[in-house]
């Protein structure tokens, strides 16, 4: 009976321990989730000012560039087009665009910021070149935009584009909710853009994003990379790392208690027994027994 008890709490600690372990590495991985979801990773790059005060410009190629950073996941650029506006109809007066801006959009926009679309379709490789345009949810309910389809147009620019898409809420992003977004092609092709980003945004391996803001400006703009503004790292990369080493020291504060705790369940079984054998030891003893032979017989 008490090897089978001894056994049995050595089983019992054993399994509260993985299941401990178990319960608090999947609460652990589903906060990662959960934080990595609000953008941990994600920097922006954007032009800042000249030495004489001026608005400085991105180079054309900064994306492209940026792309070439080994730890950079993933790259997406926007443009905005000051002079271009955007109307329900060619019947609104000018002068009520709603606030609504217009920029030029590349293709891995939605998969780098993480942006869905509630209704319609993204640009790709065809429609970007042509004039479509996908609308953020706040623009849409401006517009009185209600759902995307090939007969439902707007007034972007002079002419008529059509509403390929709308956006859903965009929380990494959300300048992209009051905007309207048409392809980098065709901004090139029917607005003038001149195709120099305002906004670049990057994904980053998370261990990497420090080293990776370091050289951002530069690469975006080795000209002038003090005319560069880089974002700082989400504060909820700094969460995501106080939580780690949280739930780390938690782990090894619970594995260490459930084997103490097993441990001491062992060592109470021994102890009991040899407090119960007190008078079998004695006799062995007596009999020539020695100390190493009586250890072994309870080991």
């Amino acid at each position: 009976m008490r090897v089978f008890m001894s056994a049995l709490g050595i089983a019992i600690g054993i399994s509260a321990m993985i299941a401990v372990v178990g319960i608090s590495s999947s609460g652990r991985a589903d906060l990662d989730r959960r934080l990595a979801e609000l953008g941990t990773n994600m920097l922006t790059i954007a032009p800042g000012s000249t030495m004489t005060g001026g608005d400085a410009k991105l180079p054309p190629e900064s994306a492209a560039m940026i792309a070439r950073i080994g730890p950079v996941e993933k790259v997406a650029a926007t443009g905005k087009l000051s002079s271009a506006k955007v109307y329900r109809n060619d019947r609104i007066p000018s002068g009520q665009s709603g606030g609504i801006a217009v920029l030029a959009a590349q293709l891995s926009v939605p998969d780098t910021v993480g942006a869905t679309l509630a209704d319609g379709i993204w640009f790709n490789a065809a429609t970007e070149k042509y004039p479509g345009v996908v609308l953020g949810s706040s623009a849409a309910k401006r517009l009185g935009v209600a759902a995307a389809g090939p007969d439902v147009q707007v007034w972007l620019g002079g002419q008529r584009f059509t509403v390929l898409g709308i956006l859903d809420p965009v929380p990494l992003a959300p300048e992209l909710d009051g905007s309207a977004l048409v392809g980098w092609t065709a901004a090139q092709t029917y607005l003038g853009f001149d195709a120099h980003p305002t906004t670049v945004y990057t994904r980053t391996a998370e261990s990497a994003v420090d080293a990776v803001r370091a050289v951002l400006a530069a690469t975006a703009n080795p000209q002038a990379p003090n005319e560069v503004k880089v974002s700082r790292p989400s504060d909820a990369l700094a969460a995501r790392e106080a939580t780690d080493e949280a739930l780390t020291g938690l782990l090894l504060a619970l594995g260490g208690v459930a084997l103490l705790v097993g441990g001491v369940g062992v060592a109470n079984t021994m102890v009991i027994t040899v407090l119960e054998r007190r008078a079998e030891i004695g006799l062995r003893r007596s009999l020539g027994a020695t100390r190493g032979q009586i250890r072994l017989q309870f080991l």
